[in-house]
């Protein structure tokens, strides 16, 4: 593969020590590009004074900490103070800012740009915006995205996850990069346990509720089938009295995210993805790694850049439960349409593969280190 010892990369970021997406996608690109591509790769991090990360990064990745606190005005000067002193300590080529928040938009200004810049958007706007927004957040978010749409601009790249991510900035310097499989198993699912699973943190955006009640519907016809959720608990979260509401709490139990889900996955028959709104859909790419049949909701944004309805998944119109429940029952009555579905998500998701997904990232530094 080409080396580019000498180009150096700076990723600002809030953290890497939880176990969501975004840092599961760093720890892939960071890694693949200091392991494989031979770039220097630099991460900085707020208050992670030293813990340890939840997902596994190339041990060739150079670490850096800002401690911020206090009120606003304080927050602020140390953050940016901080960044300003690593920044003339590392003199990267190019940085590279993965902060969904708005603080992380307003860089190129405050650094007066020492060097190229990009911007890695990692959430729909449609995140923040919820599913039936009131009037005042519609006027507030507004603005927001007012505001971030002015400051996009000035970056040199503004990265987003999928075509539908595309529609929502107007920048000229908007382009499309998906995120790559964190894995790729040479096994498969056998896809004879009696278990769906489903992978994410409790909460409105991940739409459990709506699954609960096309579990419902399932386990009336297939009592023996499971249903498995792995993801951060939500106090505020109605869960397991839904499920005891319907009477099927003992078809369905939840658990703590794990850090080699992949062996859930490969545990498991049928992936669900019951999302209101998504951002991109990581966990469809890596059940579809292990051959895992998906059936999701045809949400924003993602799913319908990544399942091939009918083919190596189902695609189910937002909402609608019932047909989500009989998509389910599709998979689970048909073992030859498991199978089959199963076999050609493996297959198809391959374009997904770090290599592919890093040649472009690769590309694209070299464009703008000239």
């Amino acid at each position: 593969m080409h080396q580019n010892p000498k180009i150096k990369l700076l990723y600002i970021t809030n953290g890497i020590k939880g176990p969501a997406g975004l840092e599961r996608v760093l720890s892939v690109k960071a890694s693949y590009l200091a392991d494989e591509l031979g770039y220097e790769v630099h991460i900085l991090t707020l208050n992670n004074n030293g813990a340890v990360p939840f997902y596994e990064f190339s041990t060739n990745i150079i670490y850096h900490d800002v401690s911020v606190s206090g009120n606003p005005f304080r927050y602020i000067k140390s953050y940016l103070g901080g960044i300003k002193t690593a920044v003339k300590q590392i003199q990267p080529d190019i940085i590279l800012v993965c902060d969904d928040g708005l603080k992380g938009f307003f860089l190129p200004i405050l650094l007066r740009k020492p060097c190229s810049m990009l911007y890695e958007r990692h959430v729909s706007k449609i995140i923040e915006l919820g599913e039936v927004p009131s009037f005042f957040t519609r006027v507030k978010i507004g603005f927001k995205f007012f505001v971030m749409n002015q400051l996009a601009k000035t970056f040199d790249r503004f990265v987003v996850l999928t075509e539908d991510n595309l529609k929502e900035w107007n920048g000229k310097n908007v382009v499309v990069i998906s995120n790559p499989l964190s894995f790729y198993p040479e096994q498969s699912s056998t896809l004879v346990n009696k278990n769906v699973i489903a992978v994410g943190k409790q909460g409105y955006q991940k739409g459990y509720d709506r699954l609960l009640n096309s579990w419902r519907m399932v386990v009336d016809q297939f009592p023996d089938w499971t249903l498995s959720i792995y993801g951060s608990f939500e106090a505020s979260g109605d869960l397991v009295n839904q499920c005891k509401r319907l009477k099927i709490e003992n078809s369905v139990s939840f658990y703590e995210p794990v850090q080699h889900i992949e062996n859930k996955f490969l545990e498991s028959s049928i992936f669900v993805f019951s999302s209101r709104f998504e951002g991109f859909g990581m966990v469809l790419i890596e059940a579809m790694a292990c051959g895992v049949p998906c059936v999701s909701y045809d949400c924003p944004c993602g799913p319908n850049s990544i399942i091939a309805d009918g083919e190596d998944g189902f695609l189910v119109e937002n909402g609608d439960e019932s047909t989500f429940a009989l998509r389910i029952l599709d998979l689970i009555k048909d073992n030859d349409l498991r199978v089959r579905m199963g076999n050609k998500a493996k297959n198809n998701v391959k374009r997904y593969l770090p290599q592919h997904i890093l040649v472009q990232w690769d590309t694209l530094f070299k464009e703008l280190s000239v």
